[in-house]
């Protein structure tokens, strides 16, 4: 009997292993859900954008690549605002979001792909995915006249983690996170509490440690009926971040649901309200 029990013991521990090791490999499928390119429209109407091709550097264990994204102008800018997307969608779907932004905020506009996604070259990664957010940055700063830190950084779920890593680096007018976690693992580990994410997860975007280390403006939006981020993230995160800071309670929204109406009006105030730099 003692023999069955430990034989029993030693398959379940197999098996437990094996399951890890599966999520390991899948980790970047599970991450990175790119959408086929083939399912986008790369030819929308309007007429009102420029196409832009980014190149970002080489990396350790990475080439130099080119990332691609398009860019809305305006006429009378008073933001250059990038947008980091989330993990499940790419340029091809954020046309009526960048002019959203763009008349809105009266803001120049570069929305981007990661590498891998849309017509980026490459595979991604985090240490890869922030660099093209990076260059990103610098191209929109470059294109309208501007520095890196005079630009305003905006980033949805992952995208919040790829926007905090840039202004860490670079700096930011400000940084704008709309549902964001602490960390990747600390968000996933709600959704596979039973998985050691914590310690095998590559992929970490540490947002709670990068914010700390930004002292400019910040901006926080979270759902309360966020299902794929606790709210209470996107509370930690807020208290986290050092400098002039708000927070927006969004009751009942959901993590895929849109920003409504009212934060638009509440992220116009925040930026009315920027303390002089």
């Amino acid at each position: 009997m003692k023999g069955l029990l430990l034989t029993g013991l030693r398959w379940t521990a197999v098996g437990y292993l094996s399951i890890v090791l599966l999520m390991s490999f899948l980790e970047r499928w599970l991450v990175y859900p790119a959408p086929p390119p083939a399912a986008g429209e790369w030819s929308p109407e309007g007429g009102d954008f420029e196409e832009a091709w980014i190149d970002v550097p080489p990396l350790k264990g990475a080439a130099a690549t080119r990332v691609h994204g398009w860019f809305f102008p305006h006429e009378e800018a008073s933001h250059a605002l990038l947008y980091c997307h989330g993990n499940g969608v790419d340029v091809s779907s954020l046309p009526s979001l960048a002019r959203l932004l763009r008349d809105q905020l009266d803001a120049a506009v570069l929305v981007f792909d990661y590498r891998g996604y849309g017509k980026s070259e490459g595979k991604p990664f985090e240490a890869g995915v922030i660099a093209d957010g990076m260059a990103a940055q610098r191209w929109l700063a470059e294109r309208t006249g501007r520095t890196p830190a005079q630009t305003l950084v905006v980033g949805r779920s992952i995208g919040g983690g790829v926007a905090t890593a840039i202004v860490a680096e670079q700096g930011a007018a400000a940084l704008v996170v709309q549902s964001g976690f602490t960390t990747l693992p600390a968000a996933a580990a709600i959704h596979y509490p039973w998985l050691p994410v914590r310690l095998v997860m590559q992929n970490r975007y540490d947002s709670l440690g990068r914010i700390a280390r930004y002292d400019g403006p910040v901006l926080i939006s979270h759902g309360t009926a966020d299902e794929v981020v606790p709210f209470e993230q996107g509370q930690r995160l807020f208290e986290t971040a050092p400098g002039f800071k708000r927070f927006i309670e969004l009751p009942d929204l959901s993590h895929r649901q849109p920003q409504p109406p009212s934060y638009y009006d509440d992220l116009r105030a925040f930026l009315a309200d920027l303390p002089a730099r």
